[in-house]
């Protein structure tokens, strides 16, 4: 139970917050007090269309060429490739939330065009027709310039699918649904450099997107059926004959149902359920989910104490109908909104469940967590994830990252990699950390790096005309308005007036406070 509560401004603060990407400009706030606590969850959460979101359509990412094989690679259908060692996706409990430092840099593409990723793959599709027929010296050589060249085409998929998200995000008008699509996209979290395909993982945005808001079975039914989620944790592997656990542990350890609401007869039982499903990767439109009926282990089956002839769609229904499935839910998301530290009250909790319902309702849960008096406790203060604060600090300055420079898109990719939360690429299947992780030495630098890129980027916007007009005297207090900081600490009160004579110098360093990287 909450202690006390914010004022009526601060209430609203909290929730423009927190239903977007971090930041609430005063006027913003203003507004939303004239209208209301209960008419600004309502409009925040309600669906419909988003013409600033529409008007970003996805990037045309074409299908990579053939992967060559690395040197000593078995051939496709041999025993070696048939039984691999572990694979990406499936990280032990102990590795889940670690951050992923490796394969986020690199050039920014022109996601305004598309065409740098038809050009990486014609390169890569040339490497790999010169590397066909070689022998000796040279071919070894085209087959390395072939690799080469498919890792460029990967790599360029990765940073335009990046860029277009991020493009998105700011360019919403009604922010919730991108947001939570984010975090959605950190429950189900599925990475490109496994997956290996843009294609693959633009489709599961758009399924997390679509589904994210209704009834969690429906969105769990496609999961399970999803070509990137598939990839990722080992599907195309699970057969009758050789049932892989990896979809069936993670389904209902991190998906469903949470840690220690299963047992491992369950989960053997349950990867039987889901054998039979197999990704098309040459289907025209991109990676397909198949169901291959012979690979299928048919009969009866026991999971959670039910007996039944289960298939993916039957299992799905059993776990989601399940009381800890409502609870772990619930749980997670009060983890990103409302505490990473602090968890739920047993009446808390209750009421979040109860919302939830038979009907699995998504969205009847979040204004629950949302109306709940915790969310008001001024003691429950989240640290921003690096997308929020990079989001938001967009869409303050009126910044568009397909309307960057080059350097600009290079910038973004470098600085979300650096504060370690690149969207398609979560560090393992955990999704990424939380709360104070994010605040590293590292992070700061990045951050710092971020800030003084944009601002410079930013001197011709609006934002930084207002700052401009203001008495030096009266810059910091700017700043704490446009930022949507409620007070500033007495040690960034004395740097900002110190710098207050230079704009551009005060709004980096506001843009890199601690007030700044948390929402109060």
């Amino acid at each position: 139970m909450a202690s006390s509560e914010l004022d009526a401004d601060a209430r609203v603060a909290r929730l423009l917050q927190r239903t977007g990407f971090g930041t609430a400009a005063a006027t913003d706030v203003t507004a939303a007090a004239r209208a209301g606590y209960a008419k600004t969850l309502a409009a925040a959460l309600a669906e419909g269309d988003d013409p600033g979101a529409g008007a970003t359509p996805a990037p045309a990412l074409g299908p990579l060429p053939e992967r060559p094989k690395k040197p000593g690679e078995p051939e496709k259908g041999s025993r070696s490739e048939k039984d691999p060692k572990p694979e990406e996706g499936s990280k032990s409990q102990k590795e889940r939330g670690s951050s992923e430092k490796a394969g986020q840099r690199g050039a920014a593409g022109d996601v305004r065009n598309g065409v740098r990723h038809d050009v990486r793959n014609a390169a890569a599709q040339d490497a790999s027709r010169t590397g066909a027929d070689g022998g000796g010296e040279d071919g070894e050589a085209a087959d390395e310039d072939a690799r080469k060249a498919y890792r460029s085409a990967l790599r360029g998929q990765r940073e335009d699918a990046v860029l277009w998200w991020l493009d998105r995000m700011v360019a919403a008008e009604r922010p919730w649904r991108e947001k939570r699509t984010l975090l959605w996209h950190g429950h189900w979290a599925t990475s490109i450099g496994k997956v290996r395909s843009g294609q693959a993982m633009l489709a599961q945005n758009e399924t997390l997107r679509r589904l994210g808001g209704g009834d969690f079975r429906t969105l769990a039914r496609a999961m399970v059926r999803d070509p990137a989620l598939l990839i990722w944790l080992d599907a195309p592997k699970n057969t009758a004959e050789a049932p892989n656990e990896n979809l069936a542990r993670e389904l209902m350890e991190l998906f469903v149902l949470g840690v220690g609401n299963y047992s491992e007869d369950d989960v053997r039982e349950a990867a039987k359920a889901l054998t039979g499903w197999t990704v098309d990767r040459r289907a025209e439109q991109g990676p397909r989910a198949r169901f291959r009926a012979r690979r299928h282990a048919g009969g009866s089956r026991t999971v959670l104490g039910h007996s039944g002839d289960l298939d993916a769609r039957a299992l799905v229904d059993l776990l989601t109908e399940e009381a800890d499935c409502a609870r772990h839910l619930a749980t997670r998301w009060w983890g990103w909104l409302v505490s990473a530290e602090n968890a739920p009250s047993r009446t808390s909790l209750d009421r979040l469940t109860e919302a939830f319902g038979a009907r699995r309702d998504i969205t009847a849960m979040l204004r629950a967590l949302f109306t709940d008096p915790a969310f008001t406790d001024p003691d429950n203060v989240l640290v921003k994830q690096p997308v929020e604060y990079v989001v938001g600090t967009l869409r303050l300055l009126g910044l568009r990252p397909r309307r960057l420079p080059e350097q600009g898109g290079r910038v973004l990719l470098r600085s979300l990699g650096g504060l370690g939360q690149t969207p398609f690429a979560p560090p393992s299947v955990g999704g990424w950390p939380s709360g104070p992780a994010w605040l590293t030495t590292a992070a700061a630098q990045s951050r710092l790096t971020f800030a003084q890129y944009m601002t410079r980027a930013a001197r011709d916007t609006e934002a930084m005309a207002a700052i401009r007009k203001e008495t030096a005297g009266e810059r910091p207090e700017a700043l704490a308005r446009l930022l949507g900081v409620r007070e500033w600490s007495k040690s960034t009160r004395a740097v900002l007036v110190d710098a207050s004579a230079d704009p551009a110098r005060s709004l980096a360093i506001a843009l890199t406070s601690p007030e700044y990287s948390v929402l109060a």
